[in-house]
């Protein structure tokens, strides 16, 4: 599927059909610690030096090739993730991400994005999986990810996995900027 050079506008134009003159409303989730906030900071070219897990929500535009992604960020600690379906309406493009090299909870990252794709506010909606920390030795790639997810059984919406690392900004670039 992705490639790790690809970056976020490449994955949008494939999912959506265009990146001109387009205002999208992205919603960003994933467990806690998967890298949320670093990719969404690094996607801005923001430093990323300074995160914290995400208490709540962020909520970041980014302007780019005649785009408006909307961003919002959502913290995915175990006690936040029920509040995540009252962030779903009138999202254009779900990204999850994943930490790559946590495979202790891939079966619960696996249960998580099951849940979301059965929520009725995101019938339809394409979903970017960003398999994150791949600068990490003990990283999974994205196609034995892809596999253990079942992505392949997603029939009813476009996806794609991609793998990054929101460290170094590999997959995630879109030379974009704030707004």
């Amino acid at each position: 599927m992705g490639e790790a050079t690809k970056g976020l506008l490449s994955v949008l134009q494939k999912l959506k059909g265009t990146t001109e003159s387009v205002e999208l409303r992205i919603v960003l989730l994933g467990l806690d610690n998967a890298g949320k906030t670093t990719l969404l900071k690094s996607l801005a070219s923001e430093d990323i030096n300074t995160i914290t897990p995400t208490q709540g929500f962020n909520i970041k535009s980014v302007a780019s090739h005649g785009m408006k992604l909307n961003v919002w960020d959502i913290g995915g600690q175990r006690k936040i993730r029920p509040f995540w379906k009252k962030y779903l309406e009138n999202t254009d493009l779900l990204i999850y991400v994943i930490d790559s090299a946590d495979k202790k909870r891939f079966e619960e990252t696996g249960l998580e994005l099951e849940e979301l794709i059965d929520e009725e506010n995101l019938k339809g909606v394409p979903v970017l999986i960003f398999a994150n920390k791949q600068d990490l030795a003990t990283a999974s790639p994205a196609s034995e990810i892809a596999e253990g997810l079942n992505l392949h059984t997603y029939r009813d919406r476009q996806w794609q996995i991609q793998a990054c690392s929101a460290v170094s900004g590999e997959g995630v670039q879109a030379e974009a900027q704030t707004v």
